[in-house]
């Protein structure tokens, strides 16, 4: 009996990623909430721009912030970094895993760039780091000192991203891509510079020194953008799971859309922690998922009505090549040990009860087989649709 490495690895990695992602964004949550509620302090002290007093599991907490930095340095410093590298770190596994280890399957579609697995991996790792590059320009340039004007642009720009990656790659590899650059993104701005910048401040502090204002401006700009791109990337993280949106033909213009709801959510939670109500932008958030719905479903192909119901038999052949190698209680394809999902189609049974979920993932959408490996004809996914719209009925011919 053979031990499934690859599923274990990637049940270990993925779960490390969320614990660690949960922990990343919740400070980044936190202390945002925690900005937005300080208050002046009622026993002034030198330098303290506000406090804030709070009760939590039964006990009472006081909050400073100094406008600088403190008098003088404390013996303990705790600083909030491992919760950003790690969740990059195993992120990056988990991608190489499943993106870069099985390149040929899960990244690479040939009917859109026929690429050798090293190039189609070269070019993700370029992808990565050209994100970032742009990005810190951006930040960097005039463009930098408004944050509206900053995050149209670099939506413009995540969204051209998009673009060219669902021409490239496969659909769901295209989608993790694109949350990658975000979490990329994210990441090095803890990692290049408020990390750094705070560990100037605090050795400019030791030498007796004036803190430069200026590191701390620069490392309040990128936690505030992180604070804005956690929505967006949450939901790529999850996006495997909703063909409709990372397999649809416009799957570009669909994670845009949700996107800015994310964006939208996201700040009418920060204005309403700031103790600003505008239920106006949580509205425009609510829109602009429900126009993603809508529209999304509008654009959806619609089956022709003249095809011609197949027999079984050639369903079954139809399943057989295209399908079963992975989805089957002994999968024949490699790096594939168990049916994905749990999901079999190696009986005539089995075939039935999952019709739906094939019309869903084959037919309205072209999720499968994984980047087309098969090379599936439009005929035939036609032909299958107009089975299983007929009552996926098994047996016979």
């Amino acid at each position: 009996m053979s031990f499934d490495f690859g599923g274990w690895a990637n049940l270990a990695i993925r779960w490390l990623h969320l614990t660690a992602g949960i922990a990343w964004i919740g400070s980044s949550f936190y202390f945002m909430w925690l900005d937005s509620h300080l208050r002046p302090a009622a026993a002034v002290r030198q330098g303290v721009a506000g406090e804030l007093w709070a009760v939590h599991s039964g006990g009472f907490y006081q909050s400073q912030k100094f406008m600088l930095a403190p008098p003088e340095m404390p013996a303990e410093l705790h600083w909030f970094k491992w919760e950003a590298y790690t969740t990059w770190i195993s992120g990056f596994l988990l991608l190489s895993l499943i993106f870069y280890v099985g390149a040929d399957l899960n990244l690479i579609d040939k009917a859109r760039l026929p690429m050798a697995p090293w190039q189609a991996i070269a070019l993700g790792l370029a992808v990565l780091a050209g994100g970032w590059l742009v990005y810190d320009a951006l930040c960097r340039s005039p463009l930098g000192s408004s944050l509206r004007a900053f995050g149209l642009v670099w939506f413009l720009v995540l969204t051209a991203a998009a673009f060219g990656l669902t021409r490239v790659f496969s659909d769901l590899g295209a989608v993790m891509h694109l949350g990658a650059i975000i979490g990329t993104v994210m990441a090095a701005n803890v990692f290049m510079i408020i990390i750094p910048n705070q560990k100037k401040l605090v050795a400019q502090m030791l030498a007796g020194e004036t803190p430069d204002a200026r590191l701390g401006k620069m490392s309040k700009q990128r936690s505030v953008h992180n604070n804005y791109m956690t929505l967006p990337v949450l939901f790529i993280m999850i996006s495997n799971h909703y063909p409709m949106v990372y397999a649809a033909p416009l799957n570009w213009l669909w994670l845009a859309g949700l996107g800015v709801a994310g964006w939208t959510i996201r700040h009418f939670f920060n204005l309403r922690n700031a103790g600003r109500m505008h239920p106006e932008v949580l509205a425009w958030g609510a829109l602009a998922f429900v126009s993603v719905a809508v529209l999304s479903e509008a654009a959806r192909p619609k089956p022709p009505a003249s095809v011609p119901v197949p027999p079984f038999a050639q369903v079954r052949a139809m399943v057989d090549r295209h399908c079963v190698m992975c989805h089957a209680a002994r999968p024949t394809h490699r790096g594939i040990a168990a049916p994905p999902n749990g999901a079999a189609f190696d009986t005539d049974e089995a075939l039935h009860r999952y019709a739906s979920k094939i019309y869903e993932r084959a037919v309205a959408t072209h999720a499968m087989p994984q980047g087309d490996e098969t090379g599936m004809t439009e005929a035939e996914r036609q032909s299958l649709g107009a089975w299983i719209r007929a009552g996926a009925k098994v047996g016979g011919a």
